[in-house]
């Protein structure tokens, strides 16, 4: 017996198995499993053999990272197509494989082939330092042309998962949790719009019953693309449960030509006791890239930034875009961007998109009076993008309208009076290049905001009307790509109508997110929550808003749009010129508080306590668990009070800490404090604290309270 490959990272185990020269199998991917020995790895591959009996398709051996028909399996195939009908059933056998380490991790390389099928397959399995998984596939077709409809990866989880959770909703309410039982048969999400969107499924993840973020092992999987997309979970009576993602294929939209290779997006998988530390293993892995942006560009922090949008919206008189880069230079801010509404006939959003000039009515002396005037108060200058997107009424459009997507019947249906500009045209993609690099160019921008309003729902390329989406997201990946060659330092956020376009494919060439266009802290609470699933804050676009909330029209406090607001990378989407000189004051107290943490925010461990359903509790440890802040949250008034306790996680069992009030601006109430509050704070071990607690503040809804943690 051929002896299974085991890799082992940052307490995670991978044990893979190629006898047979069957594809590569996961015997194991879970918790650290320890140095085993090749006898002791061929008897675990022994015991986790089942009792076949006269039927090897009713009792099937461990699946395969792509799951074939002919070994049984009789779930969905890992890859179906066909050569005008034949060829549909590979069988891939293993004909050589490589095992790499470096210090980013292990990498496993496998070639296979079927020489009847005329087709071979490169599946790349690699566990990086962080303890994550990752997994793609290389399909090169060496016969006539080869039709593919689905090539979708698989990981296994053990028995004991028994519960899934994914992400659901909708515009400015992205990332609501829903959970259920892991159901017999295939729990699918898809995303057809030409990107995740709003109702991304985000992760599949699959637990031990009842799991939360400090309980239950939890295991997880994510595709790095930003296009269509599925992602399952999946099961069968003979035993096997998977958590399966890949691309989603239009019709006809990958033939494979002669030699033509197809290589799948990165399937992502984590696991972890708790959704703490799977998500911590991919903050590990973002952190760890040499372009993670406080990695790139050494010290320097995530700059504090001012966005124009709810200030003035279309409304750009130069005097008052200059008078607020003023008020946010002097109120601490380091990046100032100006938002949709600065290129010719852009007075509302019905008209320009594609355009990309300067309007000179607006802006007599164009925009770069504005960009000088915020780079002489020390600040970086952003300028707001949509450049896959189109208005009917714009100059582009009449000029070229075989750019826009159209598969066969018009444009189709108008989303924010937009349509998508088909960058598959070589000429539409040349011409979107050169006018937004001149203009940084021109201009020093620094950052760009990069929206993507509209869904791709009849992304036609024309003239044919052949699906186009694949090749769009390429296109974008592309053009992102090309601009940050041609401009060093550029920075690029991913907007998408808010947080419709967050993946790891878009964030190998963006800078960060914008979570979602809803600035209500409320909201904002949760969404920032499930958000750091996958991101670490610094990656998140956090702004504090109007006092009334532009999505929802409810009202909150400044302490609790800042507390809420700070954990990211900070913003401010206000008219800083109409706030009075006292709230001028304190929201400056809430940049400079901001500052001060950033250095622990941005790189500390996230950890979220498993509260009752009306509280929030969560917060940064640093990696040293030297200091941590906590933000204790009251969003519903709970039956009974006072609450739990407070159990602050992920602190040194073994230290001792000082527990304090971090007061921003105003303290809580006297009435509203606990004893240990009122008596200026609390010293207890670490140990203490997490299992038995604080007593909680009394809060009102929709009021939270910063809560610093220091060792002594």
């Amino acid at each position: 017996m051929e002896t299974p490959i085991h890799l082992r990272r940052a307490g995670t185990s991978v044990v893979i198995t190629l006898s047979q020269n069957r594809p590569p199998r996961i015997l194991h991917w879970g918790a650290d499993l320890g140095q085993l020995d090749a006898a002791s790895l061929q008897a675990l591959e022994l015991v986790r053999q089942p009792t076949i009996g006269d039927s090897a398709v009713t009792y099937p051996q461990p699946i395969p990272l792509l799951p074939q028909l002919v070994d049984g399996w009789l779930g969905a195939p890992g890859i179906a197509g066909s050569r005008d009908g034949r060829a549909w059933a590979p069988s891939f056998t293993v004909t050589s494989h490589s095992l790499t380490s470096s210090g980013a991790g292990d990498t496993l390389t496998v070639l296979l082939s079927d020489d009847t099928s005329e087709l071979t397959l490169t599946l790349e399995f690699q566990l990086t330092s962080a303890g994550l998984v990752r997994t793609r596939a290389i399909l090169t077709n060496l016969g006539a042309p080869y039709r593919v409809d689905r090539l979708e990866m698989a990981l296994p989880v053990p028995a004991q998962a028994t519960e899934l959770l994914d992400l659901t909703g909708r515009w400015a309410l992205e990332r609501v949790p829903q959970r259920h039982s892991f159901p017999m048969g295939r729990w699918e999400r898809e995303s057809r719009g030409g990107k995740p969107g709003h109702n991304t499924p985000y992760l599949m993840v699959a637990g031990e019953s009842g799991f939360g973020f400090r309980s239950g092992e939890v295991w997880g999987v994510h595709l790095g693309w930003s296009g269509n997309q599925v992602l399952a979970a999946e099961r069968v009576p003979a035993g096997s449960r998977l958590l399966r993602a890949g691309e989603l294929f239009l019709p006809g939209e990958v033939v494979l030509g002669q030699s033509e290779q197809l290589t799948t997006a990165w399937v992502y998988g984590s696991w972890g006791r708790g959704l703490d530390e799977l998500s911590g293993r991919f903050h590990q892995y973002l952190r760890a890239r040499e372009s993670h942006p406080t990695n790139a560009y050494p010290n320097k922090p995530r700059p504090v930034l001012v966005n124009t949008w709810e200030a003035v919206y279309f409304d750009l008189d130069p005097d008052k875009i200059i008078a607020l880069a003023e008020k946010a230079a002097a109120i601490g801010a380091e990046r100032f961007v100006v938002d949709d509404g600065w290129f010719q006939g852009r007075n509302n959003d019905h008209s320009s998109l594609g355009d990309w000039l300067v309007d000179r009515t607006k802006l007599p002396l164009g925009l770069e009076p504005i960009a000088q005037r915020v780079h002489d108060l020390g600040m970086e200058f952003g300028l707001w993008f949509e450049p896959e997107m189109i208005n009917l009424d714009s100059d582009l459009a009449r000029q070229h309208p075989e750019w826009i997507f159209d598969a066969g019947h018009g444009p189709g249906l108008p989303s924010r009076y937009q349509h998508v500009l088909d960058l598959a045209h070589e000429p539409a993609y040349a011409l979107i290049f050169e006018r937004i690099s001149t203009l940084v160019d021109q201009l020093g921008v620094d950052y760009i905001k990069w929206d993507h309003n509209r869904y791709l729902t009849d992304a036609g390329h024309s003239p044919t009307g052949t699906p186009g989406v694949r090749k769009q997201t390429q296109q974008a990946y592309r053009l992102m790509a090309e601009l940050k060659e041609r401009h060093p330092g550029l920075e690029i956020e991913s907007c998408s109508s808010g947080g419709a376009r967050i993946d790891l494919g878009v964030l190998e060439h963006t800078d960060r997110v914008w979570d979602s266009d809803c600035n209500d802290a409320r909201e904002r609470v949760d969404m920032q929550r499930w958000t750091t699933l996958l991101l670490p804050p610094e990656l998140q676009g956090t702004h504090i808003g109007d006092r009334e909330a532009h999505t929802t029209r409810r009202v909150a406090t400044l302490a609790f749009r800042g507390a809420t607001a700070i954990w990211g990378h900070l913003g401010m989407e206000t008219d800083l010129t109409l706030l009075d000189e006292a709230e001028f004051a304190r929201m400056a107290q809430w940049v400079a508080a901001h500052k001060e943490l950033r250095p622990l925010l941005h790189s500390g461990t996230s950890v979220h306590a498993d509260t009752q359903r009306e509280v929030r509790l969560e917060g940064v440890v640093s990696q040293d668990q030297s200091e941590a802040l906590f933000e204790f949250v009251l969003m519903e008034r709970p039956v009974e009070w006072p609450p739990q306790p407070l159990r602050l996680p992920g602190l040194d069992p073994e230290r001792t800490y000082r527990v304090t009030e971090y007061a921003v601006t105003d303290a809580l109430p006297a009435d509203q404090c606990p004893p240990w509050l009122a008596a200026g704070g609390v010293i207890l071990p670490g140990r203490v604290l997490e299992q038995v607690g604080l007593e909680a503040p009394l809060l009102d809804v929709d009021r939270s309270v910063l809560l610093r943690v220091v060792a002594q």
